[in-house]
């Protein structure tokens, strides 16, 4: 059985002061919230308040983005071991708006995944197709390409610990989302897709949904059989919408 992860990505929101009172009001709507992973990705400046005001409590810490060298001439960037000593357990990597405004390839992003595999950080690969490429009846295409390319360098040892986040371009932001149909073909092409390439252990992989997910459709999105947590923006960013959806769910 697969424990659902619902993970926070707040974007660039919030500075350290309102990490801090995210957290303290987000701990106790969510109490001992049996059953799920929760994880918040503050950014960068507010990962190590965040990381305080969360200790001692269950939720995991995740940064947004990471740079695959260990150190170097990389202005602006953050490694491995920079983000290991704040307590990150998770990274995110591929996210659809990294790819599109930030240039970044797929065999970039497999090395971001390789580097926090071998130093035991758990990636959460983001993958998913853009409205055109859905029109076009391309999505499984897109899918397939992206995993194959992200994935290219990834340990096939730990591919339990993998995350991969289902996230359909045209409903980031949007307030349009994938019906549950929808979604979960997708999913089921991925752990399809994941089976093949990491056999038995892609059933332990988590697929999370990363479109929009609010308390209102939640719920009846996490029911799908591979649909396992959500990779949540807009609706993270308030302890209530949040804690909704992780003891709603």
């Amino acid at each position: 059985m697969r424990a659902p992860l619902i993970a926070a990505n707040w974007k660039m929101h919030k500075t350290v002061a309102d990490a801090r009172a995210f957290a303290a009001d987000l701990l106790p709507r969510i109490g001992d919230a049996r059953g799920v992973e929760v994880a918040v990705a503050p950014p960068f400046t507010a990962l190590a308040a965040a990381a305080e005001a969360l200790a001692g409590s269950d939720v995991a810490l995740a940064a947004q983005n990471v740079h695959p060298a260990p150190s170097g001439a990389f202005t602006g960037e953050i490694s491995i071991d920079m983000l290991r000593e704040l307590g990150c357990r998770y990274a995110i990597v591929g996210h659809s708006e990294r790819r599109a405004i930030f240039g970044e390839t797929d065999a970039f992003i497999a090395e971001k995944v390789a580097a926090l595999q071998a130093a035991g950080l758990r990636p959460i690969l983001c993958i998913g197709e853009t409205l055109e490429q859905r029109e076009a009846d391309r999505t499984f295409e897109v899918l397939s390409t992206q995993l194959g390319g992200s994935l290219a360098s990834a340990d096939a040892a730990r591919a339990s610990e993998l995350v991969v986040a289902y996230e359909p371009v045209w409903a980031i932001g949007t307030g349009r989302t994938a019906t549950p149909e929808m979604a979960q073909a997708a999913h089921a092409f991925v752990r399809g897709w994941l089976r093949e390439r990491f056999g038995a252990d892609a059933d332990a992989i988590r697929i999370q949904y990363g479109g929009s997910m609010k308390p209102e459709n939640a719920a009846e999105l996490l029911a799908q059989p591979d649909i396992d947590g959500g990779l949540v923006g807009g609706a993270s960013l308030d302890p209530e919408s949040f804690s909704a959806i992780i003891v709603g769910r």
